[in-house]
């Protein structure tokens, strides 16, 4: 799929980051779009910000609520698309939708790692299965997974379980590269990619704390002060000369640097992952970091979860440990 004038594209968690600047992107060379989003404010800015850079005449631009995690959303929004964009087929499917959260097997609840890992892998399955009958209508057609660096290495770093959202990525690699064989046999006219982005600035930091206690609140709840505390003694910070203020402060301050100070803006990200498409290539990693994880893992895979070779990378790519 050398260009996406035209085309109609489905884009899930429109609503901030990698998926917003898909949209912009996407809409700027001439496609329809539809993107859901569980924030109907987030979407609307997303749309906004798509109209003030003058929509070519007749383009649609269409918002839908669903939580990607539930699949009963994911029909509906798969019917609302069809009646809004007045069309039984899309030719592109962007599963760009996730969140963080769950970590741990043992000390976070079920219900944290359930949902994290209903979002980002239920959100690809759902998903496909939703819209797969309406990518084969069409004359050609792509899949675009986003998975992550997590997807082939599942660590943030030593002191901080990260099962939930690793083990989702993982799954949506393992998917993506089964289906390259499937859609081949099966529906050759459709590609699909697997993403895998490093550290990239979005809101997922912000945005996985709204989904997983369902508040848009910035305070922190007393759970949440505790799950900092500890989170912060783990990488050495003496957490008993800090007040709760001081917590909530930080934890407010780590979101905005993983926004704002990140290697890799979302627009610069979303213009990778669009040329890749356009590449066709079923492999997109997305930063240096990604590029210098993958090979750093490939080539001494028995110590990719040792103390030393986080180091020696966090040095190379300025990665750094939390807090």
């Amino acid at each position: 799929m050398k260009d996406f004038a035209g085309k109609i594209a489905v884009v899930t968690g429109g609503g901030t980051g990698m998926g917003r600047e898909l949209v912009r992107q996407l809409v700027a060379e001439g496609c329809n779009v539809a993107m859901c989003d569980v924030s109907a404010e987030n979407m609307a800015e997303t749309k906004r910000l798509c109209e003030a850079e003058k929509l070519p005449q007749g383009l649609r631009v269409t918002t839908h609520i669903a939580d990607v995690s539930i699949e009963d959303q994911v029909l509906r929004f798969r019917d609302e698309v069809a009646e809004q964009q007045a069309t039984d087929r899309i030719h592109l499917l962007f599963n760009n939708a996730g969140i963080g959260g769950g970590g741990s097997m043992l000390s976070n609840s079920r219900e944290q790692w359930d949902k994290t890992f209903g979002v980002c892998w239920g959100g690809v399955y759902y998903n496909t299965r939703a819209f797969l009958p309406m990518l084969q209508k069409a004359n050609e057609g792509h899949i675009v997974n986003t998975s992550s660096v997590n997807g082939f290495w599942a660590s943030i770093g030593p002191g901080l379980p990260h099962t939930a959202y690793s083990a989702a990525k993982f799954a949506v690699k393992g998917f993506t590269e089964a289906l390259i064989n499937d859609l081949a046999m099966n529906a050759p006219h459709i590609k699909c990619s697997v993403v895998m982005p490093g550290h990239i600035g979005t809101s997922i930091v912000s945005n996985t704390r709204m989904v997983q206690t369902g508040s848009e609140s910035g305070e922190l709840s007393a759970a949440e002060l505790e799950a900092a505390r500890k989170r912060l003694a783990a990488y050495g910070v003496d957490v008993a000369q800090l007040s709760d203020a001081d917590i909530q402060a930080k934890s407010a301050d780590r979101a905005r640097r993983f926004r704002d100070e990140a290697p890799m803006t979302a627009a610069a990200a979303a213009k990778v992952i669009l040329d890749g498409v356009k590449a066709d290539r079923w492999r997109i990693l997305v930063g240096d970091d990604a590029h210098l994880l993958d090979k750093r893992v490939r080539e001494n895979p028995e110590a990719a979860y040792t103390l030393d070779f986080f180091k020696s990378f966090a040095a190379a790519s300025g990665w750094q440990l939390g807090g």
